[in-house]
């Protein structure tokens, strides 16, 4: 059972990428390098990208439990899969309350910033911000864990991971904002997946064990004599 929760956070990036990218190349007005996918919550197929955003993070959320079952004790077992949790919680939040229409998105929007902020796209905005803070909390909080363990291929995935996602999505170019925060979704994605699968493995190393040697089982009927029947015993003289 704890192996498929923790399944669930390597399949929410994935997931989350294809439906978005789908109706990227498919929406009829979308221009991915202009909108974010944000704006495909919106429209008459809007429904499709708000059940994306709220069904991954339910999968993160899935994975956080998962994790805090693998994880006993130690740095991060407490904060790891909280941070996790919150980043699902964001994602579900970001699909419940819309962003408004903006940038010429959906056909018949304002061609620049939205005319009026709501009270769903702040609350909109608000999980966005949740879920990318969560993001790149979580690999600063497992960073300790493995640094106590001394593995450092892992540390400097702790580091690489969120400096990427940074660089990539703070980069000066409005231009690509768009693609580019699709890029910084998908490593904080992948990061959290490369984890599960780690964690998956260490759940069932410690299930297989090491082998159980059982005792021989007794035999009915009488025990062997310890001196053979053939042989005299000897008598005391």
């Amino acid at each position: 059972m704890n192996n498929k929760l923790l399944a669930c956070g390597v399949i929410a990036g994935p997931l989350f990428l294809a439906v978005s990218l789908a109706q990227a190349f498919t929406r009829h007005g979308y221009d991915l390098n202009r909108h974010p996918i944000s704006l495909l919550s919106l429209g008459d197929l809007g429904s499709v990208q708000i059940a994306n955003f709220v069904g991954c993070g339910a999968l993160l959320v899935a994975c956080a439990v998962g994790m805090r079952r693998a994880i006993h004790h130690g740095r991060g077992a407490t904060w790891g899969p909280l941070l996790i949790g919150v980043n699902g919680l964001g994602l579900i939040v970001a699909g419940v309350f819309v962003t408004d229409p903006g940038a010429g998105f959906p056909p018949g929007a304002p061609a620049g910033p939205p005319e009026h902020v709501t009270w769903h796209g702040v609350l909109h905005e608000v999980g966005f911000g949740l879920a990318t803070l969560a993001g790149l909390a979580v690999c600063f909080v497992l960073l300790r864990r493995f640094a106590a363990a001394g593995e450092r291929v892992w540390v400097a995935a702790c580091i690489a991971a969120p400096v990427a996602d940074v660089v990539v999505s703070a980069w000066p170019d409005l231009n690509t904002l768009p693609v580019r925060l699709l890029i910084g979704s998908a490593i904080s994605f992948g990061f959290v997946a490369a984890v599960a699968v780690r964690l998956a493995a260490e759940v069932r190393d410690r299930g297989a064990g090491p082998a159980v040697v059982k005792p021989p089982t007794c035999t009915t009927g009488p025990l062997p004599s310890a001196v053979p029947s053939d042989q005299p015993s000897a008598t005391p003289s």
